[in-house]
């Protein structure tokens, strides 16, 4: 059985994307927990590095992954950008896009645009700590701008076909 740590980004004191009233800390982890809960509902076994509003550093988060003995390592975020309403979409992040992350990025991103979102594809990040201090395929996943009312309509308006495009996703990737 293939085992998925779960990583909701951002957390306590660390709001990350900060659009009106909403906080990216608090849909990451919302998504993160409705993802883990339909993998587990497949037989796949779940950590996560945070299930309540805590914030770890990405080191520590990291070192968990390690720790864990997970297959993958998946880090569950929303986008921002310098303007409100100037992007749109998802995106995801590896470390190499030669490594093992790379298809499961693509399975994921393909889900989520059958959701409705525009799929700006997976690009190569090698400074983000999650990604290059983990000894296992990583990938950050930015779902939707915070700063972008569209962005915010689908996420609300289709949440829980969001978290099944994440969590088959990552299935098929398995």
């Amino acid at each position: 059985m293939a085992t998925i740590m779960l990583d909701a980004g951002h957390g306590g004191d660390d709001p990350g994307g900060i659009y009106l009233n909403r906080m990216e800390k608090d849909d990451a982890l919302r998504l993160t927990l409705a993802v883990g809960e339909l993998l587990q509902q497949s037989g796949i076994n779940v950590i996560y590095t945070r299930t309540e509003d805590v914030y770890e550093t990405p080191t520590i988060k990291a070192a968990e992954g390690n720790a864990s003995g997970a297959d993958y390592f998946v880090s569950i975020h929303r986008n921002s950008s310098p303007s409100d309403n100037q992007y749109t979409g998802v995106e995801a992040l590896v470390y190499d896009l030669y490594g093992p992350a790379r298809q499961m990025a693509e399975n994921i991103n393909r889900q989520l645009e059958r959701t409705g979102f525009v799929n700006h594809g997976v690009r190569e990040q090698k400074n983000l700590v999650v990604l290059n201090k983990t000894r296992m395929p990583a990938l950050l996943l930015e779902i939707g701008f915070m700063n972008t009312e569209q962005d915010n309509l689908l996420f609300d308006s289709r949440f829980n076909e969001i978290a099944q495009a994440v969590a088959d996703g990552i299935i098929m990737s398995l």
